[in-house]
């Protein structure tokens, strides 16, 4: 592997803003939205458990029925690819178990070799007191998924907006959630940025370093 230059990275997450205008004409080309889709996948979530869903919209008509549910922001409709992040509610020893399958399959090694660690996450994230706050604690990979995913776009030239301006219950009903065991976190939109968004050419307002990262 090549790493890219710090030059690169920093140049590609100065461009980068939560574009508040799609160009609905362009599309994300077919190998760029693979690669994209791929990030998501590669995302890293605690014990690997992945507890998620990502639901990649592209049909303009359930587009514009989760427009109204998202603040009738344009964002949705006006975007290429419009993303769902959705956790798997209340893990069960069931979720452990496919994954632990999984890790099998693709290591190669029996399941009853790391049935330590099955029994290790079952005693967490299902039976301890991690189990209480189960969804929250899902919800929090979800975000590191969607951190992921904006930043990866960036790199590759793919203007996002995040999406918290949404309503998850009819999120929910409309997408068919409830009924497999999923729940909508947050959306992010993907595309181009119209060349008219004036909030592209803003300069970005942060903290100075000192007051926010800290040496000990």
């Amino acid at each position: 592997m090549t790493p890219i230059t710090t030059t690169n990275l920093l140049e590609s997450l100065q461009w980068r803003y939560a574009t508040k205008k799609f160009d609905p004409n362009k599309t994300i080309a077919a190998e760029t939205w693979s690669a994209l889709e791929e990030s998501l996948v590669l995302t890293p979530s605690s014990y690997g458990l992945q507890p998620w869903k990502f639901l990649i919209i592209t049909n303009p008509e359930i587009k514009a029925q989760l427009k109204p549910l998202s603040w009738n922001q344009a964002q949705v409709t006006d975007c290429s690819h419009y993303v769902v992040f959705a956790i798997k509610k209340n893990l069960a020893a069931a979720d452990v178990d496919r994954f632990v399958a999984r890790t099998a399959e693709v290591r190669g090694v029996e399941v009853e070799s790391i049935k330590g660690y099955r029994d290790m996450m079952v005693s967490d994230v299902v039976n301890g007191a991690r189990s209480l706050i189960a969804n929250e604690w899902a919800a929090r990979q979800v975000y590191i998924a969607l951190g992921n995913f904006m930043t990866s776009a960036a790199l590759v030239g793919v203007d996002t907006c995040p999406m918290e301006g949404i309503e998850p219950a009819n999120y929910d009903r409309l997408l068919g959630l409830p009924e497999k065991g999923f729940a909508t976190v947050v959306a992010c939109a993907a595309g181009y940025r119209a060349e008219d968004d004036k909030y592209a050419t803003l300069a970005k307002v942060r903290f100075a370093p000192e007051e926010v990262i800290e040496y000990i």
